[in-house]
């Protein structure tokens, strides 16, 4: 009985880090926007977007319709940042920051976690836990730290953060005190620099070249600063998340009193993570010395809460978006929390909520790691009877 629950056990833990490397490609959550401005021929979706561990994404598809010609869909993370923009709500980008930075290091981190409690022996587990931790750490740190860690990141988070900066070319250049004609030769010599890069990015992959935008973007952004306030490019991690924060903070609201120490609190807090989950990886390898104890069941506990964990995070980034309005917004409104789950209503918009198919393999995933876990109490319970 012991050596078929033991096959189970193998094989069930095996199926649920298969369930996380698809949980970490699927949309999780979707939201959407309707408003008789966004009649349903053109919006059959209304305004929507898709959560996904790594980013938000453009949940919009291109309309084809006699009448109506698109020659690609509307980018509706954009379209819904505008909305949003006019009751002072920051851009979606300012949300899950070090969330989405760390996404693919806190899977992996599952991931090991879920081996290591596959193991029946504890030698052998501490090893499993040892090794994986050790090469997500490196991992993680060349990434965070490193020069040119960003080559480590992966391709969605990339794209997320070259989607948010794209909304920036217009406004900027607009933004500078010139005439009219200006403004047009200004724009089209933007276009014609964004052209050129697109001829430089042709024969790069998809993430070579959102790795190349991101570097150019960010070495004229420094540009445009005194020199005594530029900062050389590295490409690590840490050094896109404090600037890519500061400019999404700042897109519609530039209050730089307001945001610098907004940056600065995200960027201690980053780091913080960082280092917590260096700390979490040294605790779980001590605890899993043993085939009891608190520590050893966190092993198949916390990946086992990854639906509720998902939920907590969003409704809390939900209402912090709720009730941190800045007063630069076009239209003046009482703090409020967004919807979470189903439909809402913030002014002539109606709000649409809903989990999407990577929200129900977190849920199989769960149910997957609770069989496993009852298996192993079983299995240690035969063990104690011997």
């Amino acid at each position: 009985m012991t050596a078929r629950n033991q096959f189970l056990i193998v094989l069930l833990s095996l199926l649920a880090v298969g369930l996380m490397v698809a949980i970490f490609y699927a949309p999780i959550w979707w939201v959407s926007l309707t408003a008789p401005n966004y009649p349903k021929e053109a919006f059959p979706d209304g305004v929507r977007i898709h959560f996904h561990m790594n980013g938000v994404f453009n949940g919009c598809k291109k309309v084809e319709k006699t009448e109506i010609t698109e020659v690609e869909a509307l980018d509706c993370v954009h379209e819904m940042d505008t909305i949003n923009h006019y009751v002072g709500m920051y851009p979606i980008a300012a949300g899950g920051v070090i969330e989405k930075a760390f996404s693919q290091f806190l899977m992996a981190f599952l991931a090991v976690m879920v081996l290591g409690f596959m193991c029946r022996r504890p030698g052998l587990r501490v090893a499993i836990l040892a090794i994986g931790f050790g090469a997500i750490a490196v991992w993680m740190a060349l990434t965070f730290y490193g020069r040119d860690g960003l080559r480590y990141e992966n391709t969605g988070y990339l794209k997320a953060l070259v989607t948010a900066l794209d909304q920036d070319t217009e406004k900027e250049t607009e933004a500078i005190d010139m005439s009219s004609a200006e403004a047009v030769i200004a724009r089209l010599k933007a276009s014609l620099a964004r052209s050129a890069e697109r001829e430089q990015a042709r024969d790069l992959s998809e993430k070579e070249a959102a790795l190349l935008h991101l570097r150019n973007t960010f070495i004229k952004d420094q540009e445009r600063l005194p020199p005594a306030r530029r900062e050389a490019w590295t490409g690590s991690g840490a050094q896109m998340l404090a600037w890519h924060y500061r400019k999404s903070l700042g897109r519609y609201f530039n209050n730089p009193a307001e945001i610098e120490p907004m940056v600065r609190k995200m960027t201690l807090a980053a780091h913080v993570v960082f280092w917590g989950i260096i700390a979490a990886m040294v605790l779980l390898v001590w605890g899993a010395r043993r085939n009891r104890g608190p520590l050893y069941w966190l092993l198949v506990l916390v990946p086992m809460a990854l639906p509720l964990f998902f939920v907590i995070e969003y409704a809390g980034w939900l209402w912090w978006y709720g009730h941190n309005l800045n007063e630069m917004g076009a239209f003046t409104v009482k703090p409020f929390m967004p919807t979470v789950f189903g439909d809402g209503k913030v002014a002539q918009f109606t709000t649409h909520s809903y989990p999407h198919y990577g929200f129900g393999l977190m849920v199989l995933l769960s149910l997957d790691l609770a069989l496993v876990a009852l298996l192993r109490r079983r299995q240690l319970r035969e063990a104690d009877t011997l």
